[in-house]
């Protein structure tokens, strides 16, 4: 246990009631405390289950305001700004606000490595995790993808742990410490919640490492203009393990003359990029940063070197749907920003039909017009508002249509597209207007085109 917390009256309160407040929930149940579990939306049926088989208590659709400052701290739950007035209100109160990978910290005795940035981070974990596990590590995946890190904690014992952390997570720590500490890039998204300011979005980012001490490593992208800027007013104190498309490193990762280069205490990995699982250049960042912690923790080279090779990348992140009648139909859903999409966009050889849209985030579009002119051949806006979208393509995209579904989004596109072009998924904006999540949002694309 990092440290033991004497919380007043036993009670916590737990702000929303998803993956993170009731994995909170189990976690607080556990450790013998007694939490109160309050959402302004609707909970889910198999939340509302887990929390009355555990007696926790439950409300949802309001905040019952004297229960909850009656609670000697909060766990609040990424989702929820911290603007929101309930939460405005416990703070004035005098109540401490904690994220949920924070509490769960107080609990953990594993190794952690965490792993955050606007892009890739789902994909490094993943890779991580994998190269981990073909390592023999006893080795767990949480956090921002699969379960929460407190439901983990109480479900399982693992030395280490792969944590993927979303700046959301991060707003609210206090103590929380990984080991390794991951930073993959900065880029605009989610700007709507920093007041449309890209520093304070940075600075968010920049907290996964602002407890490191100097035995701890911090593992960044060098090429990332925002981040060397972030870095220079939030200094960390862990080593410095950067990587580098670039330019040659003296310590940290780069590519030279095609292979992948991991130089760290004058022991070098070598590896051609042409043996690498993840092709792309937005994916070499994420095998060397992958590959740099793999060395740090002292894995055989062979481990690696198969562990990058032979990975397959995670659902609704470019996944390959089909190929019907010479179209390939490419699913990368998860992308919910323009720097994931300008990624997409990069890798793909094909002229493109390219599905966008949904909730935008602040999206400043224009860093994709090169690439579009070079590659989209139409646009299909999926979403309830595509103004922002047609305006910023109609002066270099002849034909630009609106779709209201999957369905109708994909038949579009197989009418335009011939034989030897792509349809491209990459909808650069969030989900919730049309979808439960980039995840239902990516099924039933898949559905529809399975369905042509």
């Amino acid at each position: 246990m990092n440290q033991q917390v004497q919380i007043k009256n036993n009670k916590v309160a737990i702000l929303g009631g998803g993956e993170s407040g009731v994995g909170a929930a189990m976690l607080a149940k556990k450790q013998g405390l007694e939490p109160f579990v309050s959402d302004f939306g609707s909970i889910k049926s198999q939340y509302k289950k887990m929390l009355d088989e555990m007696n926790v208590q439950w409300e949802e659709k309001s905040h019952d305001t004297n229960q909850l400052l009656c609670c000697a701290e909060v766990i609040k739950s990424p989702g929820i700004p911290n603007e929101a007035s309930v939460v405005k209100l416990l703070k004035e109160a005098g109540l401490p606000i904690v994220s949920e990978i924070e509490f769960a910290y107080r609990y953990c005795t594993a190794k952690l490595i965490a792993i955050t940035g606007s892009n890739g981070k789902t994909t490094t974990a993943h890779l991580l995790h994998h190269m981990l596990k073909k390592a023999g590590l006893n080795v767990g995946l949480a956090g921002n993808v699969g379960k929460s890190f407190a439901a983990s904690l109480v479900e399982h014992d693992f030395d280490h742990y792969v944590l993927e952390v979303s700046s959301f997570q991060l707003d609210n720590i206090e103590k929380f410490r990984a080991e390794i500490a991951i930073l993959l890039n900065i880029s605009e998204d989610h700007l709507d919640r920093y007041n449309n300011n890209m520093e304070h979005y940075a600075n968010a980012k920049m907290r996964i490492a602002e407890n490191s001490q100097s035995n701890d490593f911090f593992i960044y992208c060098e090429d990332n203009e925002v981040l060397r800027s972030a870095l220079k007013r939030k200094p960390v104190k862990a080593h410095h393990l950067p990587f580098s498309l670039q330019k040659q490193l003296p310590e940290g990762a780069y590519i030279d003359q095609d292979q992948l280069i991991i130089q760290i205490l004058n022991n070098q990995f070598t590896m051609s990029i042409h043996e690498l699982a993840l092709q792309g250049k937005h994916n070499l960042y994420n095998s060397m940063a992958s590959g740099i912690a793999g060395r740090i923790l002292d894995l055989r080279k062979e481990i690696i070197r198969e562990s990058l090779s032979d990975f397959q990348n995670i659902e609704h992140r470019l996944e390959h749907v089909a190929t019907i009648h010479g179209i390939d139909f490419i699913n990368d859903s998860k992308a919910t920003n323009v720097n994931s999409t300008w990624y997409a966009l990069e890798s793909l050889t094909k002229p493109t039909v390219w599905i966008v849209g949904g909730v935008d985030k602040g999206n400043d579009y224009s860093e994709l017009n090169e690439l579009i002119q070079d590659k989209v051949k139409a646009i299909i806006c999926l979403g309830k508002d595509n103004k922002k979208i047609i305006n910023s393509f109609k002066d270099s995209i002849q034909v630009i249509e609106e779709a209201a579904s999957a369905d109708e989004a994909v038949k579009i596109a197989y009418e335009i597209a011939q034989k030897g072009d792509a349809v491209l998924l990459s909808p650069a904006c969030a989900s919730f207007d049309l979808f439960e999540n980039y995840e239902d949002r990516g099924h039933q694309f898949k559905r529809a085109v399975r369905a042509l």
